[in-house]
């Protein structure tokens, strides 16, 4: 049964870590409640790195919240003023890193100023987060992960707690991280040199190469912590590895959550969903939105579609990815420094019969923290950072590469965007998607008017 978010109609859909819903009866219900409320613009949005349903449920009231300003605003001409909007919340199982807590989104508040609805931000930037303890690492991990993985997370935050200065010590760390990244990740075979699959294989370096990995994350690690007392560890080594370690926990752990977004999308999202409203609620136009890993799980939604569903037989309308944290070439034909390989999404934009975009900004640090696992697992670590960037960049970081994006500024509500069916825009965000602190920055600042003016104008509500 539908809910009502802010005057729209609201579903929420569950989904497991293999992509099957948790009450299945809840999607038969859905589809058959938007075609018979005849639903002409469905916006299905998916959270990323968050734990909980109550996180979920706080991303979506607030973003749908600016686009409830907007279509009440009078001073803003409709495209399509009879338009009969509904809205769908995704919630998967993805973890939230203690040390990243999200920054500017949960204490800069978007709100409406004048009668016409029109919007402003309070609220200062939010401060660092405090660095998480082993046993606090354990206790979230342990939400998302499996009885068996639990296990694993309990030996290596019984060794974060106690970090022997022992270099066998570190190498038990490395043994047992290969087996929990063994025992979730990619569902097909592991290719290290392709974009967001290669920090999958940190468990299978060298001694060597393990022990340079922790040098180069714990160095960055103590450094970033600097401000609360972190860099008094430099004069201990075994301290700066060992904080090298938990980094390369936290790569571990976020690589899982990457990957089960893209089997949520394909598997839950894609086959058990909009396959569905294809077939069910034809005359219902679908716009997909993902913020962070929840860019992946809408983006390989289209991979969960039939292959007839292309072009103007899709379902899906528009799809707006907002600071998405996977691979930048994700959708493109072939890799620029291998084109032996393709982007993971090819042909996949053929499945959106309308226009592509996503935002972008410099200040989002949480989406290049994993350059140095990749680089290091394809032995290419001397790379200039620019490289880096290049080969293992995400789309949060320098918006849609490889696929013959054009590209705008982020702009207020009242812009008129060039949109092309079937085309990439990048949206450069450096000016509005600014807020937050250590070690994140602003990944998850995504709630303005100006990203929910895009929503809209991308459905060509607006």
């Amino acid at each position: 049964m539908a809910e009502t978010l802010h005057g729209f109609p609201f579903w929420l859909l569950t989904f497991d870590k293999n992509g099957q819903p948790t009450d299945a009866g809840a999607v038969d219900a859905f589809v058959s409640e938007v075609a018979s409320r005849q639903i002409s613009d469905l916006f299905i949005f998916s959270h990323g790195w968050n734990n909980d349903k109550t996180r979920a449920l706080a991303l979506y009231e607030r973003f749908f919240e600016q686009m409830r300003f907007i279509m009440d605003d009078n001073r803003h001409a409709k495209k399509n003023p009879a338009a009969r909007i509904g809205l769908v919340g995704v919630v998967w199982p993805s973890i939230l890193w203690p040390d990243d807590e999200e920054g500017a989104s949960m204490t800069t508040v978007v709100v409406p100023t004048g009668a016409g609805g029109a919007a402003s931000l309070t609220g200062a930037p939010a401060p660092a987060a405090a660095q998480a303890t082993p046993a606090q690492l354990k206790a979230e991990l342990k939400k998302v992960y499996d009885a068996p993985q639990q296990t694993l997370i309990d030996e290596l935050a019984a060794l974060l707690e106690k970090q022997p200065s022992t270099n066998a010590a570190l190498e038990q760390f490395q043994a047992t991280l290969a087996q929990l990244l063994a025992s979730e990740g990619s569902d097909g075979q592991l290719d290290q040199k392709q974009p967001d699959l290669a920090e999958g294989a940190i468990g299978t370096l060298s001694p060597d190469r393990w022990r340079d990995l922790l040098e180069v994350l714990g160095t960055r690690a103590m450094s970033e912590a600097g401000s609360s007392g972190g860099a008094a560890g430099f004069g201990d080594p075994f301290k700066k590895l060992w904080s090298g370690a938990k980094d390369a926990l936290r790569i571990a752990t976020y690589w899982h959550m990457k990957q089960r977004a893209g089997i949520v999308g394909r598997e839950g999202l894609g086959r058990q969903a909009l396959a569905r409203l294809a077939q069910d609620a034809k005359s219902t136009r679908v716009h997909l939105l993902g913020h962070s890993f929840g860019a992946r799980v809408v983006s390989f939604s289209l991979a969960g579609l039939p292959q007839q569903l292309t072009g103007d037989r899709s379902p899906v309308k528009s799809l707006f990815l907002l600071q998405g944290a996977f691979s930048h070439y994700a959708f493109s034909d072939r890799l620029p420094h291998d084109a032996s390989r393709s982007g993971a999404l090819k042909g996949m934009a053929a499945r959106v019969d309308g226009p592509l975009l996503t935002t972008h900004t410099l200040k989002d640090t949480a989406v290049g923290r994993s350059y140095p696992a990749a680089s290091f697992v394809n032995r290419d670590d001397a790379a200039a950072a620019q490289e880096q960037e290049s080969r293992w960049g995400a789309m949060g970081h320098g918006g849609a590469q490889a696929v013959a994006a054009s590209s705008e500024a982020l702009a207020a509500p009242g812009k008129q965007y060039a949109f092309k069916k079937g085309k990439w825009l990048n949206l450069d965000a450096n000016q509005v998607i600014v807020h937050g602190g250590f070690p994140s920055g602003s990944h998850s600042d995504i709630v303005h008017p100006h990203t929910a003016w895009a929503a809209l104008a991308a459905a060509a509500i607006v």
